[in-house]
């Protein structure tokens, strides 16, 4: 029966259609009694309709086998890579849905802050389901937009409305480079679909050939911003540092995972390196090293907690860059983008637990440098035990799944068997190292330095515990579990290599 369903239509963007159903049900439910609404209420119903979303993803998964759906003549496709990035999407809303309880119990605009993330979430599921350039455009502003909200949404301190007003800027000039690109591929093949692009690339004149290569580079740029790869990640430090701490988790887990499986499919389906004439491999090699290297050193220098991970998450968008700068012709392809497929699963929780720890900090007070985390975990042992779990495993020791999915990666780079694979093999472990220096110094601050002051934590929010303590048993039981999703994310790549 769900087979059925399944392959009848609208059935397949379920999870998205409950996304955009439940954003409609906030606002609603806000417009009843906009001045008492109950913290519990839209945080449960937000929390409840991602679950719903990620079960039904699950679902169709299940029923399906991944093989895809093609919706909207052709526009929209449902197979096992948009359900795979679907599953990462909800996971990540779930958490910060369910943190966000504690953590706006006394701001105003609460069912506003759900409806955006339940929104700019609905934008993501469309992105990793888009076969057009005009899909993915679209469903790239949808997820963009609300995201400038949410990041000034402390609309009364400034470090916010800042962050919010220069991510708006630096999105609308990537937006423009993105688009500007998209024409140039357009006037070049005269398609937008990206299977039909794949098709006319094969008759385009040597003379247009610079045309395409400089379409193709600007929507490199678009991916680059939504990813937060260098040099558009300008915007990620402020932009982390004055959001909300649930938003910061947001935006550099689910916002990250959102322009990589769009730049999978556009790379893998539009631009298949036997007919495109334009060596984007070698930009995406470029583009990797860089991007892990300026993250994790930019990232040893802080003083900040917050801003410390900002840059660390520039540094993860260049590993799982590997995945693209790997796609060379000796390589097992599949798998190559398989790695950073279940690198960006894995990084989804501990990345998002760790940026909700700093939430919980922000909720007692504590400040955000690490000698404001001095003795913390004699009066949260069980939050610092959590965080430790986040980021030793983001450093890639073998305490969460981070070490097996960063193992992935390497054996990628290394079975491409390229003197530019290799150097990126060695570039992250290198900088997987520098990481565990600065990861570890929040990991001393909290279990072995003393505190410098008096201080007390101010209760135990029980959504901002729950949060983390699931993304630190989700972190955890990947180390072991990881296979459950290897082969369906090597799966869902195959379908899509050509």
């Amino acid at each position: 029966m769900l087979q059925t369903l399944q392959i009848s239509g609208t059935a397949a963007l379920a999870p998205t259609l409950v996304l955009g159903v439940t954003a409609l049900l906030l606002l609603l439910i806000d417009s009843i009694d906009p001045e008492e609404s109950s913290s519990a209420l839209l945080s449960g119903v937000a929390t409840l309709g991602s679950l719903v979303a990620l079960a039904a993803a699950g679902a169709i998964l299940v029923a399906t086998g991944g093989e895809p759906q093609s919706l909207f003549q052709g526009q929209l496709v449902v197979d096992g890579m948009s359900l795979f990035f679907t599953f990462i999407f909800t996971s990540v809303t779930t958490l910060v849905t369910l943190a966000s309880y504690d953590y706006l119990k006394e701001f105003r605009y609460k069912a506003e802050f759900y409806t955006l993330v339940m929104l700019a979430a609905t934008g993501m599921t469309l992105m990793a389901s888009s076969n057009s350039m005009a899909t993915a455009f679209v469903s790239l502003e949808l997820a963009s937009l609300p995201s400038y909200a949410l990041v000034a949404f402390l609309k009364n301190n400034r470090g916010s409305v800042e962050a919010g007003l220069k991510y708006f800027l630096i999105g609308a000039l990537s937006s423009a480079v993105f688009v500007y690109g998209i024409s140039l591929v357009y006037g070049v093949t005269g398609s937008l679909q990206f299977d039909a692009i794949a098709s006319e690339l094969g008759n385009t004149g040597e003379g247009l050939v610079g045309v395409l290569g400089v379409g193709i580079l600007m929507i490199i740029g678009g991916f680059a911003f939504k990813t937060a790869s260098v040099p558009f990640h300008w915007w990620a430090p402020e932009a982390y540092e004055g959001a909300p701490a649930p938003v910061s988790a947001f935006l550099s887990s689910a916002s990250k995972a959102a322009g990589f499986v769009i730049a999978f499919r556009v790379f893998t389906v539009a631009f298949p390196q036997s007919t495109v004439g334009v060596d984007w491999v070698l930009a995406f090699q470029v583009l990797a090293l860089v991007t892990m290297t300026l993250g994790n050193f930019a990232a040893a220098t802080q003083e900040n907690v917050k801003r410390m991970m900002a840059y660390s998450s520039i540094g993860h968008a260049g590993y799982v860059l590997i995945a693209l700068g790997a796609l060379t012709g000796s390589a097992n392809q599949a798998f190559v983008l398989g790695a950073g497929m279940i690198h960006l699963v894995v990084y989804g929780f501990m990345n998002t637990g760790a940026f909700l720890f700093i939430a919980l900090a922000e909720y007692w007070g504590v400040g955000r440098t690490f000698e404001d985390y001095n003795g913390l975990a004699k009066q949260a042992p069980v939050a610092c035990v959590a965080m430790t779990v986040f980021l030793f495993s983001l450093a890639g020791l073998p305490i969460g799944g981070g070490f097996l999915s960063k193992f992935f990666l390497i054996a990628a780079a290394v079975e491409a068997a390229t003197i530019g694979t290799y150097v990126l093999a060695f570039a992250l472990v290198i900088n997987s190292a520098l990481s565990l220096f600065y990861y570890s110094r929040v990991v001393k601050a909290m279990w072995i330095e003393d505190p410098v002051g008096d201080f007390e934590v101010g209760g135990y929010p029980t959504g901002l515990y729950a949060a983390i303590i699931v993304a630190a048993v989700a972190t955890f039981l990947l180390l072991p579990a990881l296979g459950l999703f290897t082969n369906v994310a090597v799966d869902a790549a195959a379908s899509m290599i050509q």
